[in-house]
C-alpha cells in the first residue's frame, strides 16, 4: 500500500484584527436585523412615521412646512417652555446653525447650513452668506429657544428651534435659500 505524503494539518491562527473585524461584523448585522420590526409582511409597522409633503420647487415654503411635518411629533413630546432671548443678550454667531448664547452652544435643530470650510468653494461662500444672515435675524430682536425632544447633539451643543413672533428663523433660512430642512442626517452642498 502506497501513501502520499500530505503537509501536517495545523490550526491557522486569526490575527486580533480580523477577530475585531468580525464580531464588528456581527454586530452590525445584529443591529440591522433588529431594526428591520416585527411586522407581518404587507403589514405597516405599529410606529409608522407620518406622510411627509413632497418638495415643490414652485412653493419656496413648501421646505419649511416639510420640517415642521419632520419635527412636529417631537414637539409634541416636549412639556418645555421656550426661552426668550431679550434684544441686548449677548449672542455670538459660529457658523449658519449654530451660535453661543449664554456660555452654551446653540444648534438650531430644524435646519442644516454648508460647513464654513466647506468641501468646494461654493459651500463656503454659501456658508460666509449663512452665517451673516443669522447673525442679522438674531440681532434683529428677541427671539424664542424652542426645546425638541432630544436636548443635546454628539457635539454637545443643545438644539433648539429658533423662533420670532411664532415663525422659525431655520424656515426663513430656508426660504432664502441658505439653509436645508435638516433631514436627521448631513446631505452633500457639493456636487
Amino acid at each position: 500500500m502506497s501513501r502520499h505524503w500530505s503537509p501536517p494539518r495545523t490550526r491557522r491562527q486569526f490575527s486580533i484584527g480580523e477577530i475585531r473585524l468580525t464580531l464588528l461584523a456581527g454586530i452590525m448585522l445584529g443591529l440591522v436585523a433588529g431594526g428591520l420590526g416585527t411586522a407581518w409582511p404587507g403589514e405597516a409597522p405599529e410606529s409608522a412615521a407620518p406622510a411627509i409633503a413632497a418638495f415643490s420647487p414652485a412653493d419656496p415654503f413648501a421646505e419649511a412646512r416639510r420640517s415642521r411635518e419632520i419635527l412636529r411629533p417631537q414637539e409634541a413630546s416636549v412639556q418645555a417652555r421656550p426661552e426668550t432671548v431679550g434684544h441686548g443678550d449677548m449672542v455670538d454667531v459660529i457658523d449658519g446653525d449654530t451660535f453661543r448664547y449664554a456660555g452654551d452652544k446653540i444648534r438650531i435643530a430644524d435646519i442644516d447650513t454648508p460647513e464654513v470650510r466647506g468641501r468646494c468653494a461654493y459651500e463656503t461662500a454659501l456658508a460666509a452668506r449663512a452665517t451673516e444672515r443669522l447673525a442679522v435675524l438674531l440681532a434683529a430682536g428677541p427671539f424664542q429657544l424652542e426645546p425638541v425632544e432630544r436636548d443635546e447633539d454628539r457635539y454637545g451643543r443643545k438644539l433648539r428651534i429658533v423662533t420670532r413672533g411664532g415663525r422659525s428663523i431655520g424656515d426663513q433660512l430656508v426660504s432664502e435659500g441658505l439653509a436645508r430642512t435638516w433631514s436627521g442626517r448631513r446631505e452633500p452642498w457639493c456636487a
